[in-house]
């Protein structure tokens, strides 16, 4: 009988290993939920937070400019100061173009959650992105675990709104070359963020005010497959220079043309300044006129950084108030969103990829084909990416293993990694991951053999 309990013990055992799920990695992030504001996600072509439209009122903020790259989510004392004057502004939502990777932000996020603002973020910094002189170098697993890192810092926070993958890249008619590792970086970013198992934080691309190839690179983001299209796109616009109007600057064009686009639209830079601002465009913005198309903006900027674009003047710790803080802190305050939905697109179709031309200068990777994922970033799917440079990194643009070749189309989905065929051929290969290895198929074996056994024991 001894014999008969052992094997029943180890039968009891190996059942109920059958039975245990397979081990998942955990997600190796330091931010934790602000909690205080409802996560916003993606329908159709709107940005929803639980059944309301979402509509972006912010501004873009970085105190000291892009050449100091400072992060202004890890200032506490000045974050906090900041909140006062975003409360004043009547604002939801706040881009930053630079943080630091390594540095804690909850009390920040925190601060802002309590105030109903959104972070828009940028995962690139001046160390650690594509290089529009030579993109395929600069696409490399240097820099893919950099933005990653980035990403583990900030998609646990619930006003985490959305990462750009990009800003201003391609900025004329002779870099639209760009627009492939563009597409291949905001692809693999989805992909990390579906394989670390982090709610779906949406992820897209700020383009520039280049109106000879704007809306190719518009219809480039959201053509392919599922996996390869953006979750929205943005751009940055300034031709509604005061006194104007939706039809003199042009903005009723805009939205005929982007009127079957099917994922959200919004401007990521606004606010012209050829002329006193008195930021008329917002009563358009947030109307019915515009908002079945787009889904609001980030003025165009906080903080006066020499070029004449700011809101307020930050010297000493101290804020002071200049005239276009108040002009938009009226037009604000005097144009409420719109009633209901908004007239938006609950469905719709992916675009069409836009052909060659001589504003459209996409060569290497045509059509839905784009870069590979470099064999040395697909680790990072599984393992995650670990710690992050920082600021103080020693860059990734020229620090090797780029790119060898191009990825199938589908495999950037959170089950696969677009990898290239080992001869560096333009024909696609694609590397499935393996999800966790399962136990259950050689327990079940153990217990069809042990049954046996102890059947036998017992004739």
């Amino acid at each position: 009988m001894k014999g008969s309990i052992a094997i029943l013990a180890a039968t009891a055992a190996m059942a109920n290993a059958a039975a245990a799920p397979a081990p998942v990695a955990a997600n190796k992030a330091s931010s934790s939920s602000s909690g205080s504001l409802q996560a916003v996600e993606v329908r159709g072509n709107a940005f929803f937070a639980g059944d309301n439209r979402f509509y972006i009122r912010g501004v873009d903020y970085q105190p000291g400019g892009s050449s100091k790259a400072a992060d202004p989510i890890a200032d506490v004392d000045g974050c906090k100061r900041d909140i006062e004057e975003f409360k004043k502004l009547g604002i939801n939502t706040v881009r930053v173009y630079t943080v630091d990777n390594t540095a804690n932000h909850d009390e920040c996020m925190s601060a802002l959650a309590d105030a109903g603002i959104y972070l828009a973020l940028d995962v690139n910094t001046p160390k650690y992105s594509i290089n529009r002189a030579d993109p395929a170098a600069s696409y490399n697993p240097t820099y893919l675990q950099s933005i990653f890192a980035t990403i583990d810092a900030f998609a646990n926070y619930d006003n985490t709104l959305l990462f750009f993958s990009g800003n201003e890249v391609i900025n004329a008619d002779n870099n639209t070359n760009c627009a492939p590792y563009i597409k291949a970086v905001t692809r693999d970013m989805r992909q990390y963020i579906g394989s670390r198992g982090y709610r779906k934080v949406p992820v897209g691309y700020s383009a520039a005010d280049v109106e000879s190839n704007g809306f190719e690179m518009a219809q480039y983001m959201n053509c392919g497959t599922d996996d390869q299209r953006s979750d929205f796109y943005a751009f940055n616009d300034y031709s509604w220079c005061s006194p104007s109007s939706f039809e003199k600057s042009g903005w009723d064009q805009k939205v005929k043309k982007y009127g079957d686009y099917s994922i959200p639209l919004f401007l990521s830079e606004f606010g012209c300044i050829t002329n006193t601002r008195d930021f008329g465009e917002v009563a358009s913005l947030y109307s019915d006129d515009m908002t079945s198309v787009y889904s609001g903006g980030l003025v165009y900027e906080y903080s006066e950084e020499g070029h004449g674009f700011g809101l307020v003047k930050i010297s000493g710790g101290q804020v002071t108030e200049k005239d276009d803080f108040d002009a938009l802190s009226k037009a604000l305050s005097g144009t409420k969103a719109p009633q209901g939905d908004g007239g938006y697109k609950s469905s719709g179709q992916a675009s069409e990829c836009p052909s060659t031309s001589d504003t459209w200068e996409v060569i290497d990777f045509t059509g839905t084909d784009l870069p590979a994922m470099p064999d040395g970033a697909e680790k990072y799917m599984s393992q995650g990416a670990g710690a992050g440079p920082g600021l103080k990194g020693d860059g990734s643009q020229n620090a090797g293993g780029e790119s060898t070749g191009t990825a199938t189309a589908g495999s950037g989905t959170v089950t696969a990694t677009g990898k290239a065929k080992p001869s560096g051929s333009k024909g696609a290969a694609s590397s499935v991951h393996m999800g966790e290895m399962s136990y259950a198929p050689f327990v079940m074996t153990g217990l069809v053999a042990m049954f046996s056994l102890f059947g036998a024991a017992l004739l």
